[in-house]
């Protein structure tokens, strides 16, 4: 197997990105896209960041690995591998504005031959995307933009680590409070047990969404400052709620419903689009409509 190429900006990409922060300049008074948080302090109850950060590696190493021991990763060649690292080299460099680490990352970029309908970034930049979310979707460049911007906005959070915090923290005190009620009601302490794991389970299932939000509206300010059409969010989602038929209802499910998720990014536009229409060099009330392309099969 040959080692992995990290994606490396090139002195032309800098250019392009010097070039595009400086078209996407806020003018004063201006709205400048989804505000910063600060990250959430609960990331250091998971451990280590450099050794969570290392283990993810070897995940991703070890993914790509046997992928290709099945002839099931793309080509440096492809067309469709280009075009995911080419969108990436705009997104990239605007990364360290949501969590300045990001400019030190080893940034990846790779393909899977896979019918599944996802993609994902893994801590420290390391991107996947499955043929089957570009062809069954039939995503353009600003789709797709969308989709990596969200999965990029999952890493530069450190929902991982976060997620990992609180549910530490949620499952130490839903078992104390468990054991407390079992021994006060004088029931079986398995029960209480039960009720802790429960309260756990439902704790994590609201953080994710959570966290889910959160990608959606960095995704959008991400893509938006790249060049990429924010207004294909909703799109995006129409065109997702095709291949989720029987998903689980919002509230048991890691993902908020499609039309929540529309409703909220809709909100937001005000605050993206601005953005997007500087690097366009015109103003938003002068952006043409939205053009997408069909889902293969559907009417």
């Amino acid at each position: 197997m040959k080692p992995l190429k990290p994606l490396k900006l090139t002195l032309a990409a800098l250019a392009l990105a010097v070039s595009t922060l400086a078209v996407a300049a806020p003018h004063k008074g201006e709205q400048d896209g989804i505000p910063v948080d600060d990250l959430s302090p609960l990331r250091g109850i998971a451990g280590d960041a450099a050794a969570f950060d290392a283990q993810s590696k070897q995940q991703y190493l070890q993914l790509m690995s046997q992928a290709q021991q099945k002839g099931a990763l793309m080509p440096d060649s492809d067309p469709q591998v280009q075009r995911l690292r080419n969108i990436a080299r705009r997104i990239v460099p605007f990364a360290p504005r949501w969590n300045p680490e990001a400019a030190k990352w080893g940034w990846q970029v790779n393909l899977l031959n896979s019918p599944t309908v996802n993609a994902f970034c893994m801590p420290g930049g390391r991107i996947a995307f499955y043929t089957g979310i570009l062809a069954k979707l039939n995503l353009t460049d600003d789709e797709v933009a969308m989709v990596m911007g969200h999965e990029i906005a999952h890493a530069l959070r450190e929902h991982a680590r976060e997620q990992a915090g609180k549910t530490a923290v949620t499952g130490f005190l839903s078992r104390l409070a468990g054991a407390g009620a079992a021994a006060y009601f004088g029931v079986d302490p398995r029960l209480g047990e039960l009720g802790g794991n429960l309260v756990t389970k439902g704790a994590a299932l609201k953080f994710s969404r959570d966290d889910e939000r959160d990608a959606d509206l960095v995704g959008m300010d991400l893509a938006a400052r790249a060049g990429y059409d924010p207004r294909a969010g909703r799109v995006l989602w129409e065109k997702m709620a095709t291949q989720s038929k029987g998903a689980p209802p919002a509230f048991l499910s890691t993902h908020p419903a499609g039309k929540e998720r529309i409703e909220r990014m809709e909100k937001a536009l005000p605050l993206v689009l601005p953005v997007f229409a500087r690097t366009k060099g015109v103003d938003a009330d002068q952006l043409p409509p939205y053009r997408t392309l069909p889902v293969p099969g559907v009417k």
